[in-house]
């Protein structure tokens, strides 16, 4: 990372090798799918429960944004890898064996009990190894396991992603990325004005403004770390995404059923999100740091990439045991302390297994990685284990 001189009145630089307030951004991000797929996308319109639980399915169903989060953060920290490693004479072939060791153990371990679980068939399987899991409407696949489609994305991002920074210069990097943001809803709107919205939610080509809107954010704070300037914009991105949806909100951007909504409310969602980013990044280096560093947050951070993989199958599986041993847990109409009851044990064995995966499988890999990791990072790595570092 480059050195930046502090501004009045903050504790850290912005831009840090070790940045532990994005772990819990990570945190924040995996919980909203988690409880989405416990809660809302399971039962929502389809059981009947009292106004509590109701209540509880209404704020569970946005979980789906924490993928559009991740895309944020995960443009925001890589791009952030590539600019500093630029001018390296190795610059592809550690940047893409650090991807690989960090992202394709724990996937390709997922695909392989999946399918010998016989819960992919072998098209998905192949198509979630090549990462086309996004793509599988295209190319006349089954989606058989959607929180894939989103490893899809980020990989295609991250092919061609590279060479742009590798050869153009900063105010081009920029432009490219805002290019891309610019462009991809009004690709969404035009596929679903023409009657194509398959796929207008997950195709790289509709999605990847999640991750260019990360990756401005990367060249603006390496242009100027001013605080007042990063204070400002935050509060440009925040406000103008709530102004957004207050004025859009009767023409249909909250929803997607509607062309402003199909084209534009992604756009608003990432903006959004970038603003968020960067109160947390301000937050993270003042006196008020202790409120964007929380140990649960942090641990669900350092979990989140097993998590976000595994918690899905293992709901699958606590239907299908209950479904064949235990009828009598399966949620049913005004019972929600079933509903709680699956979230609880589903959820905590989830948990459990991304711990030990990332612990004691995962940690295999990235220590791997420190042969890639050049000697500055080394020394600004943390010390304890159970925060991983943010830069990974």
């Amino acid at each position: 990372m480059p050195n930046q001189r502090e501004s009045k009145g903050a504790s850290a630089p912005i831009l840090r090798s070790y940045m532990p307030e994005l772990e819990s951004v990570r945190g924040i991000a995996c919980l909203a799918v988690l409880f989405l797929h416990a809660f809302a996308w399971q039962y929502s319109g389809r059981l009947q429960f009292s106004k509590i639980p109701q209540w509880i399915l209404k704020i569970t169903q946005p979980g789906n944004l924490g993928v559009n989060l991740f895309f944020v953060l995960s443009g925001f920290l890589i791009t952030g890898i590539l600019l500093d490693s630029k001018n390296s004479r190795q610059y592809y072939k550690p940047f893409y064996i650090r991807r690989a060791l960090r992202i394709l153990p724990a996937c390709y371990t997922l695909l392989l009990v999946l399918w010998i679980f016989q819960q992919i068939p072998l098209s998905f399987t192949l198509a979630g190894f090549f990462y086309l899991a996004n793509l599988t409407n295209f190319l006349n696949i089954p989606m058989a396991y959607g929180p894939l489609w989103s490893l899809a994305v980020e990989e295609h991002y991250y092919l061609f992603w590279p060479l742009v920074v590798r050869t153009f210069h900063t105010r081009a990097i920029l432009a490219i990325a805002l290019g891309i943001v610019a462009i991809s809803p009004l690709l969404r709107g035009a596929a679903f004005y023409f009657g194509h919205p398959a796929g207008i939610d997950w195709y790289t080509w509709y999605v990847a403004d999640g991750l260019a809107a990360g990756s401005v954010l990367a060249v603006v704070l390496r242009s100027s770390g001013n605080r007042q300037h990063v204070r400002a914009l935050c509060a440009a991105l925040l406000a103008g995404s709530l102004a957004a949806v207050l004025i859009g909100a009767p023409f249909g951007i909250l929803t997607r059923v509607k062309l402003l909504g199909a084209a534009f409310q992604l756009t608003v969602v990432h903006i959004f999100f970038a603003g968020f980013l960067l109160l947390v990044l301000l937050l993270g280096t003042s006196t008020y740091a202790w409120i964007v560093n929380h140990k649960v947050l942090h641990f669900f951070g350092y979990i989140s990439y097993g998590l976000y993989l595994f918690h899905f199958f293992v709901f699958r599986l606590y239907d299908k045991v209950c479904a064949h041993y235990f009828p009598q847990l399966q949620p049913v109409d005004w019972r929600f302390d079933l509903v709680m009851l699956r979230f609880i044990i589903g959820g905590g064995i989830a948990t459990g297994i991304a711990y030990l995966s990332r612990r004691y499988y995962e940690e295999l890999f990235l220590r791997m990685k420190g042969r890639f990791t050049s000697p500055k990072h080394k020394r600004d790595l943390p010390a304890d284990p159970l925060v991983a570092t943010a830069v990974e």
